[in-house]
């Protein structure tokens, strides 16, 4: 009876506990899914909610206004014109960096206003080669109240030509829905051994390193511009892709040679950041052919990194 007693008692507390578990693992399970309130002020600066890696965000702001062609392809902002700003730390105490599309004109005010709101400026130079317009890529980071670095954004972002109006959701769902890609976005990913995310006519890949990387002190994870990154959408000749390779200094070499012999253009190699550990190059590409070979030459690249598997 007694031991009885105890399994009664037993069973109970494990019932308690296991109620309570149930009534908060759905909140648990939704913040560790990103819904994590220090960025809510940020959310209402921008306009527009982010997207979450745990209690990281990241926004983004299309360049939708820009028409840009390469060669006899029209480039989707999700290809190569793609503003964005990530957030990590805490609304008092974050880190915010990104990388934003400019027109040449657009420069010196966006530096002018970064800088007066205490953002750093720690690269400003090409992607593409050849592209028309011309565009430049302006890379930045803050250290600071959240709230006040998403002011300082914001007001740099409004003196371009930068879309910041939301399109209206249906509005939105119907635009992607017109825009699907044409191509074998399976065999793609069977080639890259990696399942891609597809958004408004591009194919999209992440390929994070295996090594913690630090700048300032603070680790900068993939969702904030670390991770190697190979973009796809239609073009005449079958795909276009672009991207950029996040390499260690010795590997820089071999992933060149592996895209050139498979006929892929390197279009710039420079720094994204000041300080970062360890001391990153980024190799940006252009190419163009049948999915299967450019995803093939892709591959042998990829094979070359220190990835995440």
């Amino acid at each position: 009876m007694k031991s009885m007693k105890r399994f009664t008692t037993r069973f109970g507390f494990l019932s308690i506990v296991t109620f309570i578990t149930l009534l908060i693992l759905p909140q648990a399970l939704t913040l560790a899914a990103g819904d994590d309130s220090s960025w809510k002020k940020v959310e209402a600066i921008f306009g527009r909610t982010g997207t979450y890696s745990g209690s990281i965000a990241k926004f983004g702001f299309p360049r939708t206004d820009l028409k840009v062609t390469l060669g006899g392809v029209t480039l989707k902002p999700g290809l190569a014109l793609g503003s964005w700003a990530a957030f990590a730390g805490t609304e008092e105490s974050a880190t915010m960096m990104g990388d934003l599309v400019l027109l040449p004109s657009e420069i010196e005010g966006v530096v002018d206003r970064l800088e007066a709101g205490g953002v750093m400026i720690s690269a400003l130079h090409n992607h593409l080669l050849g592209e028309t317009p011309h565009v430049m890529y302006l890379h930045y980071m803050g250290h600071g109240n959240a709230e006040t670095l998403a002011k300082a954004l914001k007001t740099a972002l409004s003196t371009t030509a930068t879309p910041l109006a939301l399109i209206p959701h249906s509005d939105a769902m119907k635009k992607s829905a017109s825009q699907t890609i044409m191509f074998d976005g399976k065999k793609v990913e069977e080639i890259l051994g990696r399942k891609g995310s597809e958004s408004a006519g591009v194919l999209s890949f992440g390929f994070p390193r295996v090594e913690l990387i630090r700048a300032h002190g603070e680790e900068i994870p993939p969702l904030m511009g670390t991770a190697n990154s190979i973009n796809f959408q239609d073009a005449p000749e079958g795909v276009a892709t672009t991207g950029d390779f996040v390499l260690i200094g010795s590997e820089v070499n071999s992933v060149i040679k592996a895209l050139r012999s498979a006929g892929i253009s390197v279009t710039a190699l420079h720094n994204h950041m000041l300080d970062d550990d360890p001391r990153l190059f980024f190799l940006h590409f252009w190419g163009e052919g049948s999915a299967v070979k450019i995803a093939s030459g892709l591959r042998g690249a990829l094979d070359h990194i220190n990835l995440k598997h």
